[in-house]
């Protein structure tokens, strides 16, 4: 993670920014929880959160079709990336007409954002100086570290500093709950289900964290493919989906061709007996900032909802029924 300027800067304290473009969902929301929105310009195509970004400037697009299905979004990035196309296409002209003084962007995924060569090229040929601060989250704890790195940058490092106060006595009363359990259950959480990708990064922490063992995924590591082999060969006790870039209503979609799709699924111990939860990766799971607290909370009431009870500000899990279709949770 680090901070960079275009041209060089001092070494002394920055001034605080007046502009500012996020290039990615993560760093929309950290500047927004910082109190900064109002020095927000320019975000990308798929930032929403919170909801008055969505009349912001775009200053991205996708080469990937949305509406695709997972299965056809998977083979079309692993081409593109193979012949090192860009997934994603930044506009320079609107970029330079917002005069951004700081861009924040990340170089931790080549499928989540803009590449960092391009933005810093793009940055590069702007007219006024501008910052740049790449965020490369690969754990919890380096998630809150770009909180204060973005506050840093944006001279303002006071409010990081009281932002993970907060954060801080939030995860401190949860893990008091949590070593409460009775038991720690075995789960495999997946990112996408054609073809499976189990979790990587700091989300097999975060099963860790809501008192649960994660079966699949390798924390700090990269999310990566597995076989359905693997999947039937774990047999989770709970399956948790936190598909990346779907919200809940896509991954219900998608579950339900997927189940359909592959009966062997349905030995599984957590649909059998009714414990695989739907939850919106897209929102929370699979995007590094401030509402990761809410994920671990999230996932700690599916894995012990006796000890913690679902967050207030959360819409409703889906959860797989006997009747093979999947119900709101908590009802």
């Amino acid at each position: 993670m680090t901070v960079a300027a275009a041209p060089s800067l001092s070494a002394s304290r920055p001034q605080q920014a007046r502009r500012i473009v996020s290039l990615l969902p993560s760093a929309t929301e950290i500047v927004c929880a910082l109190d900064l929105g109002d020095r927000l310009v320019g975000v990308t195509h798929e930032c929403d959160w919170p909801p008055f970004v969505r009349d912001l400037p775009k200053l991205t697009s996708s080469r990937i079709p949305k509406a695709a299905s997972q299965q056809v979004i998977d083979q079309a990035v692993k081409a593109e990336l193979g012949q090192g196309a860009p997934l994603y296409e930044l506009d320079e002209r609107r970029l330079a007409a917002l005069e951004p003084d700081l861009v924040v962007t990340q170089a931790l995924c080549a499928v989540c954002a803009v590449s960092i060569e391009a933005v810093t090229e793009a940055v590069c040929r702007l007219p006024r100086q501008a910052r740049i601060v790449n965020l490369e989250p690969h754990c919890l704890a380096d998630v809150w570290r770009t909180i204060q790195l973005v506050a840093d940058a944006a001279g303002v490092p006071e409010r990081g500093e009281a932002l993970i106060r907060t954060i801080t006595a939030r995860l401190a009363r949860l893990d008091e709950a949590v070593g409460l359990r009775r038991s720690t259950p075995s789960v495999v959480l997946l990112e996408w289900l054609d073809p499976p990708f189990a979790c990587g990064h700091w989300t097999p922490e975060i099963v860790t964290r809501a008192g649960g063992r994660e079966l699949l995924g390798r924390a700090g590591a990269p999310s990566c493919e597995v076989d359905l082999a693997a999947l039937l060969a774990a047999d989770p006790e709970i399956l948790v989906i936190a598909c990346c870039g779907c919200d809940l209503a896509r991954t219900e979609r998608e579950a339900a061709i997927w189940l359909a799709r592959h009966p062997a699924l349905h030995r599984l111990r957590a649909v059998s007996t009714g414990r695989v939860f739907l939850v919106d990766g897209n929102a929370y799971f699979s995007r590094p900032g401030p509402r990761l607290v809410e994920s671990i909370e999230m996932l700690t009431a599916i894995l012990h909802p006796e000890l913690v009870p679902w967050p207030e500000t959360v819409p409703p899990a889906l959860r797989y029924g006997p009747d093979g279709n999947f119900h709101a949770w908590p009802a």
